[in-house]
């Protein structure tokens, strides 16, 4: 398998794009990603999208947006797997281009939520959980997690509020990203007293939906210069059971686990060596269990980097640096491309005040599901 490189990146902001459609967003981003790499076209499209089919009333995905953005005739195809949709697709062309069978591809998600009520939306959203044993008892996506947190807490003796940190830090960051949907800092108090959801999740603890798009241009390394050069170092992907209760250990993502540790022994690194990590904070407990599945905190201590302080982007473990799903938004079938998007513009030195100082290695971790399936890809500038 040969080298990959990212050769170009696109993105539009994450809004409620009330008069822009699906296909019109996801051209915006490739087109951006093409101008970004000085093409004008590629061999293969890789569409990432969850709910197109019940929320859009589309699909056929590849056909659409190969057409509409002026890739006639190319290879294209759209991948689900739920809110990991992103990662799945950007694995996908990454795979393409590695084995050789294509010599570029380019890997868009998008997703159009805002366009159907918030009870429809709920119900899309519920689809990423097992429909026989837990969409049918009427839990929703956020009571599951907000099940998992109440068990976390209660088996590691964390308060509420010791999860603040992590929608601040998210929302610091998010002030300096354009692409970002909100644009509002917070303070504990207001992590505090924001509007219950699904106790013990509230508001603040939760990610917000969106329209948007991003999009990536993969290439083989080998057809690049090495001076501005971003490698794909590290990819791999794991699933565990879809239902949380079928799980030996609920409190734990297995999956991602075993894809950071394939990850890890592909790219020839250890969590230490991590100096930007673009997790899947679709929650604020799943921040805590991504720290600790990957290394960075011990099991139950995920909290203690952020009230340490060691989540900023000058911090020890940088997260979350351009608003992370919390702040930029969750449009569920794109964010995983918006992640690996974010770790690009990180090791090119284009995030400005967010910026971590000299990162040359980054992390992009997108979950589908409760952590059933779950993809790591680590990023390398030469």
């Amino acid at each position: 398998m040969r080298p990959v490189a990212i050769l170009g990146i696109g993105q539009t902001k994450i809004d409620e794009h009330w008069k822009r459609s699906l296909r019109d967003l996801a051209g915006e981003a490739i087109q951006a990603a093409l101008r970004d790499a000085g093409r004008d076209s590629a061999e293969a499209l890789f569409v990432s999208n969850m709910m197109s089919g019940i929320v859009n009333d589309q699909n056929n995905l590849g056909a659409l947006i190969a057409d509409w953005s002026g890739l006639h005739g190319v290879e294209a195809v759209k991948i689900e797997a739920a809110c990991g949709s992103g990662g799945a697709a950007f694995r996908a062309g990454l795979m393409g281009v590695a084995s050789g069978e294509m010599e570029s591809a380019l890997v868009v998600g998008v997703e159009k939520m805002t366009d159907r009520s918030p009870h429809e939306v709920t119900a899309a959203l519920a689809m990423a959980a097992d429909a026989d044993y837990e969409a049918e008892a009427g839990v929703s996506f956020v009571g599951l997690n907000a099940l998992i947190m109440r068990r976390y807490m209660h088996e590691h003796g964390w308060k509420h509020a010791d999860f603040a940190p992590f929608s601040i830090n998210a929302h610091t960051n998010a002030m300096h990203n354009p692409y970002a949907r909100l644009h509002q800092k917070i303070t504990v108090e207001d992590f505090e007293k924001s509007h219950m959801v699904a106790t013990p999740i509230n508001l603040l603890d939760a990610s917000p939906i969106g329209d948007g798009a991003a999009a990536a241009l993969l290439v083989p390394a080998g057809t690049l210069s090495q001076c501005a050069c971003i490698v794909i170092s590290g990819s791999a992907s794991a699933t565990d059971t879809l239902a949380v209760h079928s799980r030996p250990e609920a409190l734990f993502l297995t999956a991602a686990y075993k894809s950071a540790r394939a990850a890890y022994k592909m790219a020839g690194v250890m969590p230490e060596d991590i100096e930007v990590f673009e997790l899947h904070d679709a929650f604020s407990i799943m921040s805590a269990l991504s720290l600790e599945a990957c290394g960075f905190a011990e099991r139950g201590q995920g909290p203690r980097l952020g009230l340490d302080n060691k989540i900023s982007p000058k911090g020890r473990v940088p997260i979350c640096t351009r608003g992370g799903l919390k702040a930029r938004g969750h449009p569920v079938g794109a964010t995983g491309v918006y992640q690996i998007v974010e770790v690009v513009q990180q090791l090119r030195g284009e995030c400005g005040e967010t910026q971590v100082d000299g990162a040359r290695t980054g992390m992009a971790q997108n979950i589908g599901g409760s952590g059933a399936t779950i993809i790591t890809h680590i990023l390398k500038r030469e």
